[in-house]
């Protein structure tokens, strides 16, 4: 026998909507064992720059592990 959901709430906002979730389990609004993995592939991540002062030692350090992960870097 299936367990009974509850009804889906209703909010007024995001913010009322963000608390909601935060102190209650999604379990008991969704059937997670029906649940499928999602695929988006056009989405692209948020790309924003930034200024960072590190020393010159850590950046080093920085761009020598990311060249062990061959993870391109600006040179």
């Amino acid at each position: 026998m299936k367990k009974a959901r509850k009804p889906a709430a209703t909010f007024a906002s995001e913010a009322e909507e963000r608390a909601y979730w935060e102190r209650t389990d999604s379990a008991e609004h969704l059937d997670w064992s029906r649940a499928k993995p999602a695929r988006a592939p056009n989405l692209q991540p948020s790309k924003t720059a930034i200024s960072l002062r590190l020393p010159v030692s850590l950046l080093d350090e920085i761009k020598i592990a990311a060249n062990k992960r061959t993870c391109p870097t600006n040179r």
